[in-house]
């Protein structure tokens, strides 16, 4: 029997088990509204280490180490690790399975990588490939700031649309069985380009990607969005939260307005004017969902979720030669 529904959707005949989780953030991510749902809180942007490039790489392994030992589990016992990440070559989580000697999946989908990794890992599981396997990844502020955009050393103004990169990395640790949220649908995005090339206003760039694949996925299954309990996408912050509910109204006639929100607008205080539309990269998505959401799904709070998060496939090279900006969406169904 077939797992692939509609056009994009997999259905998992067996599905995979989300069995811990593991988080490290920095100091300004510690101090936000959600600070006391992560596992690791650095006091210093440089997690005491030589470079910011090498504290997000420490920050990458807190999150797999936290996630393993919390079920008592070792990298020996692990699979694959499926991780990426925004730096040059993923070079974060490239040296960061040379330490955890892991077999190794790099994969690269900029700020959807967890969704990403979630899928890639739920299909090995659900195809017998594997019984546990380690999906993780990562972002820091000023990682990321000197090479998209300007040194942090710079200071240049920043526009209301733009957003923070969040510092801070996200592990999830997937068994074939157990007890933990289940990952019971996948949506795979399309790559959407809707002729933004603003790299400052990225949550405009990447909101129709996240309309095109929850389209999808409320096609292809059938469900609609007061069937879950939340659905939240990664990383579109204010400006491309408020473009989403209107664009899948305009365009489906679907009302997200209800429960809908956006892990960008949840992991800073938004009168911070330092943060503009709210938070971004690789590890907003991968903090939030899995320090808070995670939590809620155990506590019962939450039954049904729909996360959604979303990348923007741009590069520096691809800006100064002025192309747009391409952006997709990967989406995952959470029940407990």
């Amino acid at each position: 029997m077939t797992k692939h529904i509609g056009k994009q959707t997999v259905q998992f005949a067996v599905p995979p088990v989300i069995l811990s989780t593991g988080t490290a953030v920095g100091p300004y991510e510690a101090a936000g509204p959600l600070g006391d749902y992560f596992d690791t809180k650095h006091v210093d942007p440089l997690a005491g280490a030589a470079s910011f490039e090498k504290a997000e790489r420490q920050m990458l392994l807190d999150a797999c180490l936290t996630a393993l030992h919390k079920i008592n589990a070792t990298p020996a016992q692990m699979q694959f690790l499926l991780a990426g990440d925004l730096l040059n070559q993923i070079i974060t989580s490239g040296f960061a399975a040379l330490e955890l000697t892991i077999p190794f999946f790099g994969i690269y989908g900029a700020c959807s990588t967890a969704v990403e990794g979630l899928t890639l890992g739920s299909m090995i599981l659900d195809g017998g490939f594997g019984e546990r396997v380690l999906a993780a990844t990562s972002s820091h502020n000023s990682t990321a700031e000197r090479q998209f955009r300007y040194p942090t050393e710079y200071g240049t103004q920043r526009k209301p649309s733009s957003q923070w990169t969040v510092t801070g990395a996200g592990a999830a640790l997937l068994g074939s069985s157990g007890l933990g949220p289940r990952i019971t649908y996948a949506t795979v995005g399309k790559v959407v380009d809707m002729a933004c090339n603003d790299p400052l206003n990225l949550g405009a760039a990447m909101a129709p990607a996240a309309v095109d694949t929850l389209s999808a996925h409320f096609n292809d299954t059938g469900l609609q969005p007061l069937d879950y309990d939340l659905i939240l996408t990664g990383d579109l912050g204010k400006v491309g939260h408020e473009l989403a509910i209107q664009w899948m109204k305009d365009t489906q006639g679907l009302d997200l307005s209800k429960n809908y929100q956006d892990c960008g607008m949840l992991i800073y205080d938004l009168d911070d004017p330092r943060v503009g539309s709210g938070g971004s990269g690789c590890g907003c998505f991968a903090s939030v969902v899995y320090g808070y959401v995670y939590q809620q799904l155990l506590r019962g709070n939450l039954k049904k979720v729909l996360l959604v998060a979303t990348g923007a496939m741009h590069s520096p090279l691809s800006c100064q030669q002025g192309e747009n900006i391409p952006c997709v969406a990967q989406a995952i169904s959470l029940e407990m």
